[in-house]
């Protein structure tokens, strides 16, 4: 589309005779995983706007397992209860089958943070019927962050780079892990050093990193698509011996932690993805769809958050107010 958002009418099935649908019933909101604070701020955003829509929420875990969440939905429509979805995808490419069995019956459904379908940069809608996108395309926040690093590295030749990414069995996760690779390989002074998996938590990251740095002592940057993270990385490097304000570290989800880190120079940056305003905005869409008024299709989160999504000093000084919206 030629604009990143696009607007259209969304009308239910009584609209026509009887005008708008009445605003009560029960949103599910299907989590990645309900055990982290990124997800539970988007959840936030979805109980606000829903409870000033009139509407009742209820949460589903999806413990990181892309079969669980598909049964979830499936079961969720089955039991018939509620009157529109939300879904944080674990794969955003397979769990297409279940959007499309939920549209058929006439449910409001939508995502936040992917997009639903096999091009994760396109917010344009791969599910014909999807109600609302609201996410962040991973190419271009993670070039951003790469090309951050390359700024850093500038000056030193080598600079030793390891990468944290969440899981490599995430396809959103292969492809930042895949634009973070092109845009350092082409630059000769940078060596990637180490590749390390997260798994959205600083236990798992600390175990990474530490094993890395056993490995590789000489390290002059970390880039990660998480905060929670960079939360165990900077452990790891304490314990090495090293000041992690020493490195460049780049984080992903502007949470309280990483803001923090930042003003306090210990952090460098980090690439917001706004989860509760994320939640909120897509509970609107979903409300305007069972409701029959305007829906706005797809929201590019990169540009529809309270400040700008590359997040560093520079960025907090002009935003002193700002605080993140989640904790780790």
């Amino acid at each position: 589309m030629g604009t990143i958002k696009r607007t259209l009418l969304a009308c239910v099935a009584l609209a026509g005779m009887n005008g708008m649908a009445a605003a009560e019933g029960t949103i599910a909101y299907f989590a990645a995983t309900s055990q982290n604070g990124f997800n539970q701020a988007t959840y936030e955003g979805v109980q606000e706007v829903a409870a000033a829509r009139g509407y009742e929420t209820e949460i589903l875990d999806g413990q990181f397992d892309a079969a669980l969440q598909y049964s979830q939905i499936e079961d969720a429509l089955a039991a018939g209860k509620y009157v529109g979805m939300i879904v944080a995808p674990n794969d955003s490419v397979g769990v297409a089958g279940a959007f499309e069995q939920v549209i058929a019956e006439g449910v409001p459904i939508g995502t936040v943070l992917f997009p639903i379908g096999p091009n994760l940069n396109s917010l344009d809608p791969q599910v014909e019927g999807i109600t609302v996108t609201a996410a962040s395309p991973p190419v271009p926040g993670a070039t951003a962050q790469a090309e951050s690093v390359v700024d850093f590295c500038a000056d030193k030749d080598p600079c030793n780079v390891v990468i944290m990414i969440g899981a490599k069995i995430f396809p959103f996760d292969n492809l930042r892990l895949e634009t973070f690779q092109s845009v350092l390989a082409k630059h000769g002074n940078i060596k990637v050093v180490a590749v390390g998996e997260g798994y959205y938590s600083p236990d798992p990251s600390l175990k990474a990193m530490t094993d890395i740095l056993q490995a590789n002592p000489d390290v002059d940057a970390v880039l990660s698509n998480a905060d929670q993270h960079l939360a165990g990385v900077e452990i790891a490097l304490e314990a090495a011996g090293m000041n992690p304000a020493d490195l460049y570290l780049s984080g992903g989800g502007a949470a309280a932690i990483a803001i923090s880190a930042i003003r306090e120079g210990r952090w460098d940056s980090t690439l917001a993805y706004f989860p509760k305003t994320m939640g909120a905005l897509a509970m609107e869409q979903i409300a305007n769809a069972i409701e029959g008024k305007p829906v706005t299709q797809a929201i590019n989160m990169d540009e529809a958050g309270p400040i700008e999504a590359m997040i560093d000093a520079a960025v907090l000084e002009a935003n002193p107010d700002f605080t993140g919206e989640w904790e780790q």
